[in-house]
């Protein structure tokens, strides 16, 4: 079983809730997980899977602490030889073209540098969804076997 990588994207804290829960939840099925809240490139390329829970920001921007690393990601480009992901975006619908944009930036990226995406990028849009850890939690555990094995 692979060992999972999970890197919070947060600004508020609601998007590093979610991947704390995530954490709790796959641990006490035993999966081997750690969380990053201000991971550099390393950590993606030391990676066995990755796990990318972020907010959007500004104009359909990545949180600040993960802005430095995105823009290392797209200088360095590291291939990531189909190494497994899975993004996970949160959001709000009424911001119009920039929903979900941090995650879909992460998704494109990782999807350029070679990675396996394992499932499309799940969009959680606040104006549905007031407990976004419960579909997230749901959605990770769905994908677990594709993300880390049995």
């Amino acid at each position: 079983m692979a060992k999972l990588s999970i890197f919070a994207g947060s600004v508020y804290g609601n998007a590093q809730h979610v991947a704390e829960q995530v954490e709790e939840n796959l641990a006490s099925q035993g999966v081997d997980c750690e969380l990053f809240t201000d991971p550099d490139v390393a950590d993606f390329v030391d990676a066995e899977a990755i796990l990318v829970i972020t907010s959007t920001t500004g104009q359909g921007d990545v949180p600040p602490n993960l802005e430095f690393v995105l823009s290392d990601l797209k200088d360095e480009f590291p291939l990531l030889n189909e190494k497994p992901f899975a993004v996970a975006a949160l959001g709000d619908s009424s911001y119009g073209d920039s929903y979900c944009g941090g995650g879909r930036q992460f998704f494109e990226l990782l999807s350029e540098l070679q990675g396996k995406p394992v499932a499309d990028m799940l969009e959680v849009d606040a104006i549905e969804t007031l407990e976004p850890e419960e579909d997230v939690v749901k959605w990770v555990n769905d994908l677990k076997a594709q993300l880390v094995g049995n």
